[in-house]
């Protein structure tokens, strides 16, 4: 199965070795980063592995421009070139790439779109995180699964995830209005409403070691904006 990773990136030099040779180590899988003109020298870093590794690739955008337009753009770029899977991943090291198997036994198995939950069967399965954090992100869940009736999942901001070709292309990603974390809501609950089979399965995330994290209020706001413009849209 001919498949993609995205890793979106601004300023991950510190990472981003890491998380490329450990997808290499765990799967057989291309990669695509796509750059938002990070200033530490992160796509020269990338560049280098591409002399190497002929299964790097990477998409140099001129500023930083948003998480949900580089998912948006990385996807045009494969859905362009032929890929049937496409991966969601940070390229912080939060994400295990010896997951990527499990996701793709899921779609083998005939999952449209997989999710890695952290709270799967009531657990918690953060590392790294204080009270305060975890809190946010388990009522931003609670908060966005009630409203938009999603309740059987427990994880619809999840990161780390796995989409077929199929819900990608008919998602119409021309038409996604968010730019941030909302980005996760708005394509979940999308894929859901078309009818495509979406699966959760259990990860740990892990807390990046270095680098800056990217959430802010702003980010934050917009999703719960979102939550409401997706349950009063008309389809």
């Amino acid at each position: 199965m001919k498949g993609l990773i995205v890793l979106p990136t601004y300023n991950e030099a510190e990472n981003i070795d890491k998380v490329i040779s450990k997808i290499i180590e765990h799967s057989s899988l291309d990669i695509l980063v796509v750059d938002d003109n990070s200033s530490d020298g992160t796509a020269q870093k990338v560049q280098e592995w591409m002399k190497k590794e002929e299964r790097v690739n990477l998409l140099k955008r001129p500023s930083k421009l948003g998480l949900g337009t580089a998912y948006v753009d990385g996807f045009r770029w494969g859905l362009e070139r032929d890929y049937q899977v496409f991966f969601e991943m940070d390229a912080d090291m939060s994400h295990d790439p010896s997951d990527i198997p499990r996701f793709l036994k899921k779609v083998e198995e005939g999952c449209d779109l997989v999710v890695g939950s952290r709270y799967t069967k009531g657990t918690i399965s953060v590392v790294g995180w204080d009270f305060k954090r975890l809190l946010l992100s388990k009522f931003a869940n609670f908060y966005a699964t009630t409203i938009l009736n999603l309740k059987p999942f427990t994880d619809i901001t999840s990161g780390y995830r796995c989409y077929k070709r199929e819900v990608l292309e008919k998602i119409d990603l021309s038409g996604i209005k968010s730019n941030g974390y909302a980005f996760q809501i708005e394509t979940f609950y999308k894929a859901h409403k078309l009818g495509f089979r979406v699966c959760e399965i259990p990860i740990i995330f892990y807390e990046r070691n270095s680098g800056a994290s990217k959430m802010s209020k702003k980010i934050a706001l917009e999703a719960a904006i979102m939550v409401w413009r997706l349950r009063c849209a008309k389809t």
